[in-house]
């Protein structure tokens, strides 16, 4: 129902509030709505957050956002973890609409006294509201000078309308005819959920040794928790692996996905289930729980966090397909039917069906969870949410959260956009995107500008520069420079990215021409590289990421998402953008990137002024601005046109194909790289 006052259109919201709309302590977003009333007269509005103990905190004074459009618009942040909600209010503005017409009558010498007595009589309403100690003193001298029939009319108007007066009236309004939308929920969730840098490894593959003619020998987890140093002074804050279960052997597949294994071939960790256990059980090869427990302690000495896969699937052999036989679809000849994607067929692995007892997988979906969630897992990477129904992860993921609000879940669906953005609205504070395809400037800006804009607040995008299943060609045809321009791209444009391993070695082998995979795939066979001896020849990225990874950390700007904005260039190659962070940091990151791995390109660079949050002077161009290349650590002293020149990348430490400029240089001991759980 409208109120007296309508407040209609109230953004952001997700399925017109059904599903929450989602932030982490600290982060600012906009609230909007529609706001006005019959007639002429003023209205005003503000925001009202109330925390999760019900508390209403100071409410937000809104603004038109453009003269005559009745959009109002303010922005809020909330501090502290939990399920809160805002709602806008509005209402007659009395003293506004009275302001605005004295303004015309004094000086027209309408109605004088009778238009002086009716502000007066406003103003002493309005200084009731006011606490003695915030300026009440303030609006009653005004009033009594509106009162003083002996003064002249300028100077009794012009009482009113000083400046202190105004202060204290905006902060305290006399608000008639209160109205307000209904409250909208909202869910701030821990900071990891929006800001983190990811790392994806193969445990077996760590420590493994590989010979031609001789059983190769499977790395563990002990030994994988020995790479775990090299990727904390990297900077990562999330080590993400695979599925650690037994492993089927039923149909295992080859090396590169051959339908044939060998009897060494250590199969797909996503065919899930053995004699030795299913989606509790740790494979025999990789160690026991006490040693899955030792590598979760080792990372979190070092300040990150363990990820795993949770993959709702299993191979042949999974005791579930014996104990529950209901949970599987049937084919016509009584078989139980693997998983396709045609042409793809995946007959190691049998897919769930819900509908038979939707109940009890739920059950068995809980019980898993919260066994690795007693293990020390907070975070869980969802395998091909998609292909399972929504109801299922809406109501999985509200029981963990419900217990557990820590606990975040990050969607693995490169599908359909209508499925990705319900996925993120019913609950999955993470979701993986369509930016491996997004290479050129325009499907950057336009898919960029969609993530940090209408779906930012209930979208979290997690920016993966490639995974096990995703070689994009602009990677195995761009050389080292696609590498570097790929770690840019993902590590400024979003809060989160994320790396597979292998990335920082420039492997861009693919399966066979056109195809997306990797030759020798990992996930087929054991993968050990030589990491030492990359870092004696000098051929690793380690440098540049763990680089950027501190400029992460360093730069507030870099840890957000809605305020990512795009700056003109005279170049299709040439792509350039910004990123604040609240006041209280004030602090701006401009990153320019030459999107081409091949060529040098020159280009303009036209800065929106207004949104790289400067000085009028610096805003308006007379002034020119210092900006400080915080990759090579070179100054430069821009204005709104300037001039660029990039290449397409070097082979020393970092990458001459970008420019990452703070506008406000933090100190060089700033950010440190310190990990801490967030």
């Amino acid at each position: 129902m409208i109120g007296r006052i309508p407040v209609l259109d109230v953004q952001p919201l997700a399925d017109c509030g059904r599903h929450p709309v989602k932030a982490v302590p600290g982060e600012t977003f906009q609230v909007t709505a529609t706001v006005f009333r019959e007639g002429h007269e003023g209205v005003g509005a503000n925001v009202v957050l109330r925390n999760p103990g019900g508390r209403s905190g100071p409410w937000t004074p809104m603004r038109e956002l453009s003269p005559g459009s009745d959009r109002w618009g303010a922005e809020v942040t909330p501090d502290a973890e939990g399920r809160w909600t805002y709602a806008v209010e509005a209402w007659a503005d009395p003293v506004g609409t009275w302001r605005e017409h004295a303004r015309i009558k004094i000086p027209a010498g309408i109605d004088t006294e009778l238009t002086l007595a009716e502000g007066a009589d406003l103003l002493r309403r309005a200084a009731a509201g006011v606490p003695r100690q915030d300026g009440r003193e303030a609006v009653q001298e005004a009033v009594r000078l509106l009162r003083d029939s002996a003064l002249p009319a300028a100077e009794r108007l012009g009482a009113a309308l000083r400046p202190e007066v105004t202060a204290v009236l905006s902060r305290y309004p006399l608000r008639e005819l209160l109205s307000s939308s209904r409250p909208m929920p909202l869910v701030v969730e821990r900071r990891r959920a929006l800001f983190g840098s990811w790392y994806e490894m193969f445990p077996r593959s760590e420590g493994a040794e590989v010979s031609p003619g001789r059983e190769p020998v499977h790395g563990t987890l002990r030994t994988a928790a020995e790479r775990l140093p090299a990727l904390a002074d990297m900077g990562f804050d999330v080590v993400y692996l695979p599925p650690v279960h037994p492993i089927g052997t039923s149909f295992r597949k080859g090396p590169d996905n051959a339908l044939t294994a060998g009897p060494h071939d250590v199969g797909c960790p996503w065919a899930i289930g053995s004699a030795d256990g299913g989606h509790d059980a740790i494979h025999p090869d990789l160690g026991t729980h006490a040693d899955f427990d030792h590598f979760v302690a080792r990372a979190e000495q070092l300040g990150m966090e363990v990820a795993l896969d949770f993959a709702l699937q299993c191979s042949p052999d999974h005791p579930w397909v014996k104990e529950h036989p209901e949970w599987f679809r049937k084919r016509a000849d009584g078989s139980i039917a693997y998983a396709e994607n045609p042409p793809k067929k995946y007959q190691d692995i049998f897919p769930i069906a819900f509908d038979e007892d939707f109940r009890g997988l739920v059950t068995e979906t809980l019980r898993i969870l919260r066994f690795w969630m007693a293990r020390g897992v907070r975070i869980f990477r969802v395998d091909n949410p998609h292909t399972k129904p929504v109801v299922f992860w809406e109501k999985v993921i509200a029981e963990i959260n419900r217990a557990d609000p820590d606990v975040l879940f990050l969607a693995e669906a490169f599908t359909r956009p209508a499925m990705m953005r319900t996925l993120a609205r019913i609950g999955f504070q993470q979701s993986y995107t369509y930016f491996t395809w997004r290479n050129t400037k325009q499907e950057i800006t336009e898919y960029l500008t969609e993530l940090s804009g209408p779906a930012a607040p209930y979208m979290r995008p997690n920016l993966f520069v490639n995974t096990p299943d995703i070689l994009h060609s602009y990677l195995q045809e761009g050389g080292r420079a696609a590498f570097e321009i790929r770690a840019v791209l993902a590590a400024t444009l979003s809060p989160t990215w994320g790396m597979y391993a292998g990335f920082e070695l420039c492997e861009a082998a693919p399966a066979a021409p056109g195809s997306e995979e990797y030759a020798r795939s990992e996930k087929y066979e054991l993968r050990p590289r030589d990491w030492a001896a990359a870092e004696r020849d000098g051929t690793t990225l380690t440098p540049l990421i763990t680089r950027l990874n501190t400029l992460r950390r360093r730069h507030p700007a870099l840890q957000q998402l809605r305020s990512l904005r795009f700056h003109r260039t005279d170049s299709e190659h040439i792509l350039a953008y910004s990123k604040r962070s609240g006041a209280a940091d004030d602090d701006t990151v401009l990153i320019v990137v030459n999107l081409d791995p091949h060529h040098t390109h020159e280009a303009t660079v036209s800065l929106d002024m207004p949104a790289l949050g400067l000085t009028p002077a610096q805003e308006s161009g007379a002034e020119p601005f210092p900006v400080v290349d915080e990759l090579t650590g070179e100054t430069y002293h821009w204005g709104r046109d300037n001039y660029v020149r990039l290449g397409p990348g070097r082979a020393d430490a970092h990458a001459s194909s970008a420019h990452i400029f703070a506008l406000r240089p933090s100190s060089p001991t700033g950010g440190s790289p310190t990990h801490e759980r967030q």
